[in-house]
C-alpha cells in the first residue's frame, strides 16, 4: 500500500506519522513567563537534531482556540527553556500535564509538580528528572500553511541525576526513558548490541 498524503485530512497524516516514526522521545519542557508563572508541558515531536553546536529540534503546535501554546509564547519572549527527560515514575504527571490550562495557572501546582532550580539562568527542572537540558533558543523555523512551528534549541548545560551515571569517567547512563509510541507510551529500556563491522 502506498498512501498519498495529498489525499489525507490532518489528523489522518499525523496518526499515520505518529504511528510509524516511532520510538519518539518525550520533551517535558519548562518555561517561565513574563509574571515568572512557571509552564510544563510535554511534546513527543522531539529530537537530537546536532552535536556542534548540540541543538534539539521540538515541534509546538497551538491551542484549540489557535493562539500559540504558552510554551512557544515563552520560549519566544525569553528565549530560554529546560527540557527534561520522563522516566517511568513521573509518566503519570507527565501525562497529565498535557492538559490545556489557562496561561496564568502552573501544571506544576495543579498537577503537583515538583520543581528545583539549580541554574539561576534558566527555567526550573522537574525534581527527580533522570536528566535536563538547559537550553537556548536557536532558530525558528517557519513551516508554509502550517500551525505547528519547528524550534532549534542549543544546549548550553546538562543535567544527569547521578543515580543513572554507572560510569563517571565515560559518562555512561543506564536509564529506562519514556517514548511516545503511537497513542501509548513504552519504555526504552532494552538494549541490542549490534554485530561488529
Amino acid at each position: 500500500m502506498v498512501i498519498d498524503y495529498a489525499d489525507k485530512e490532518l489528523t489522518q497524516k499525523y496518526q499515520l506519522m505518529a504511528q510509524t516514526i516511532i520510538p519518539r522521545p518525550i520533551a517535558w519542557i519548562v518555561t517561565q513567563n513574563s509574571d515568572g508563572v512557571v509552564n510544563i508541558a510535554p511534546f513527543s515531536y522531539f529530537m537530537g537534531l546536532s552535536s556542534n553546536p548540540p541543538t534539539m529540534i521540538v515541534s509546538i503546535g497551538h491551542k484549540s482556540n489557535g493562539v500559540p501554546k504558552d510554551t512557544l509564547k515563552n520560549i519566544r519572549e525569553s528565549k530560554k527553556c529546560t527540557i527534561c527527560m520522563v522516566d517511568e515514575p513521573l509518566l503519570e504527571k507527565m501525562h497529565f500535564s498535557s492538559k490545556e490550562l489557562d496561561e496564568n495557572l502552573s501544571e506544576a501546582e495543579v498537577f503537583a509538580i515538583e520543581t528545583s532550580t539549580i541554574n539561576e539562568d534558566f527555567p526550573p527542572m522537574v525534581k527527580d528528572t533522570p536528566s535536563a537540558f538547559f537550553c537556548e533558543l536557536h532558530q525558528e523555523i517557519e513551516l508554509k500553511d502550517s500551525q505547528t512551528i519547528p524550534l532549534i534549541v542549543e544546549i548550553k548545560h546538562q543535567y544527569i541525576k547521578d543515580e543513572i551515571i554507572v560510569n563517571k569517567e565515560k559518562i555512561t547512563l543506564e536509564y529506562e526513558p519514556v517514548a511516545r509510541v503511537g497513542k501509548s507510551y513504552a519504555l526504552l529500556g532494552k538494549e541490542i548490541t549490534p554485530p561488529k563491522l
